[in-house]
C-alpha cells in the first residue's frame, strides 16, 4: 500500500520558516509566519493568562474529558464576549456553542455540519481569503466558490464588485465572511458596509458564516464584533467561528469556538446535539487547558480588564507600526505608494509585489515574506524597520 506514497510539496509557509531558520544573515526579518510577535521577536504570554493559568494549576482538581461540547462555562463566556451587543439572542437561549480545537477546529465542525445539512451548497469565500479556509471546508465536502474583495494594486476593498457578485448567490449558499482583521489583506469592511452586506443577505436569503479570529486586534474588543452582533440581531440565523489563539496568545492550546445562531431556543438545543455528534466522530473531545484559562481569566473582573488593556497595548503597537512602515517608505520613495497599510487592521496586509520582488527581498535582504506579499505587520520592530524599508525601496527601483 505505502510504496505508492510520493511526498507532497511543502506547505509554503512552513518552508519559508525553514529558510529563515536556516539563514545566517543577523540582519534577517521574519514577516512570513502569522503569530504576533512583540519587539523583542517574541510570541509573549499575556500576564493576566499566565496569572489566569496560575490559578487554574493550583485550583483544577480533575482531568477528566470535558465533554465533545467542551466546557459550559466557556460556552457560555466566551459567546457573551463575541455577542454582548446582540444580547436578544443569549437571553433567549438562541445561541449553540461548542468549544473547538481553535478557530481551525471551529471551521471544520461548521463545515461537516453544514455538508449534512446542504450537501449541494457552495461556500462563498473573499479572494484573497486564508490560505486554510480551503482544505478545512473543502475537504468536508463543500463546494467552494468566490467574491471579489481586495485590489492589490491599491491597496482596497472591491465593495461595489463584491456586492454585485452577492446579488449572484443563492438562497441555499453560504456566504463567508472575515469578522475583523481581515486575513490576509488586512482590509475591513466599514460599518456602512457591514449593513449593506446585511441587508442583501436578508433579501437574497444566503446563510452568512462569520470567521472572527482577531476580536481586539483591530479597533477593540466591542468594535471588531460589530458585523457578528448587527447580523446577529438583523438575520435569522448565523454561523461564528472564533479562535483565542491570537487575543488571548493560545496558539499551542488550540481553544476556539463555534456558535450556530438560530431563530428559537429549541432549534439551538437540537443543533448542539449534532455538533457533539460530529465531534464525535472526529476527534471525541476537545483540549481542556487554554478553554479552562479563557473561562478562568472571563470569570474574574480584575483579569479580565487586565486582558482587555494587555489587548490594547498589542493593538496600538501594531497601528504604530503600521503608520511607521507607511510614513517611512513614503521617505523612501517620495510617494504615498504606502499609505494603504496605515488604513488597514490586524496583523496582514500585502505589499502589492511581484512574487519576484518577493523573492529578491529574500535572497538580497534576507526579507522573508509570503510569495503572495502578505506580510505579518507584527514582525516589524523599531530595530529592523528602517532596514525593511530599505530593502522593499531597493527592489523597487
Amino acid at each position: 500500500m505505502f510504496e505508492k506514497v510520493s511526498p507532497l510539496p511543502p506547505d509554503p509557509l512552513l518552508g519559508i520558516m525553514a529558510a529563515y531558520a536556516a539563514d545566517p544573515n543577523p540582519n534577517k526579518v521574519d514577516l512570513g509566519v502569522g503569530v504576533y510577535k512583540d519587539e523583542q521577536g517574541s510570541t509573549p504570554i499575556f500576564p493576566s493568562v499566565k496569572m489566569a493559568e496560575a490559578h487554574l494549576i493550583e485550583s483544577q482538581k480533575t482531568k477528566v474529558y470535558v465533554g465533545p461540547a467542551g466546557s459550559p462555562e466557556f460556552n457560555r463566556l466566551l459567546p457573551e464576549l463575541i455577542f454582548a451587543g446582540a444580547g436578544s439572542a443569549l437571553k433567549e437561549n438562541r445561541v449553540a456553542a461548542v468549544q473547538t480545537p481553535g478557530g481551525c477546529g471551529a471551521l471544520r465542525v461548521a463545515a461537516e455540519f453544514l455538508k449534512r445539512l446542504r450537501p449541494d451548497a457552495t461556500v462563498w469565500c473573499s479572494n484573497p481569503t486564508w490560505a486554510n479556509h480551503e482544505p478545512l471546508l473543502g475537504d468536508a465536502g463543500l463546494k467552494l466558490a468566490s467574491y471579489p474583495y481586495y485590489d492589490k494594486a491599491s491597496g482596497q476593498i472591491l465593495f461595489d464588485q463584491m456586492m454585485s457578485a452577492l446579488e449572484s448567490v443563492p438562497a441555499e449558499d453560504i456566504v463567508l465572511l472575515h469578522g475583523c482583521c481581515h486575513n490576509p489583506s488586512g482590509a475591513d469592511l466599514s460599518q456602512d458596509q457591514w449593513r449593506a452586506v446585511c441587508e442583501l443577505a436578508k433579501k437574497k436569503g444566503f446563510l452568512v458564516f462569520i470567521d472572527i479570529a482577531y476580536q481586539g486586534f483591530g479597533d477593540g474588543i466591542d468594535e471588531d464584533a460589530f458585523g457578528v452582533r448587527l447580523m446577529t440581531e438583523q438575520l435569522p440565523e448565523l454561523v461564528v467561528a472564533s479562535s483565542c489563539s491570537k487575543n488571548f496568545g493560545l496558539y499551542r492550546e488550540r481553544t476556539g469556538s463555534l456558535c450556530i445562531v438560530t431563530q428559537e431556543a429549541k432549534q439551538a438545543a437540537a443543533v448542539v446535539t449534532h455538533l457533539n455528534k460530529i465531534v464525535r466522530g472526529i476527534y471525541s473531545m476537545p483540549p481542556a487547558h487554554g478553554a479552562a484559562i479563557v473561562e478562568t481569566l472571563l470569570a474574574n473582573p480584575a483579569l479580565k480588564e487586565q486582558w482587555i488593556e494587555e489587548v490594547a497595548q498589542v493593538r496600538n503597537r501594531m497601528k504604530s507600526l503600521r503608520k511607521a512602515f507607511a510614513d517611512t517608505m513614503q521617505q523612501r520613495l517620495g510617494e504615498d505608494r504606502f499609505r494603504f497599510i496605515e488604513h488597514q487592521q490586524g496583523m496582514f496586509s500585502f505589499l502589492g509585489i511581484s512574487p519576484e520582488k518577493v523573492e529578491q527581498l529574500q535572497k538580497q535582504f534576507s526579507v522573508y515574506a509570503a510569495g503572495t506579499s502578505r506580510i505579518n505587520v507584527a514582525g516589524l520592530s523599531a530595530d529592523n524597520l528602517d532596514y525593511v524599508a530599505d530593502a522593499v525601496a531597493a527592489v523597487l527601483d
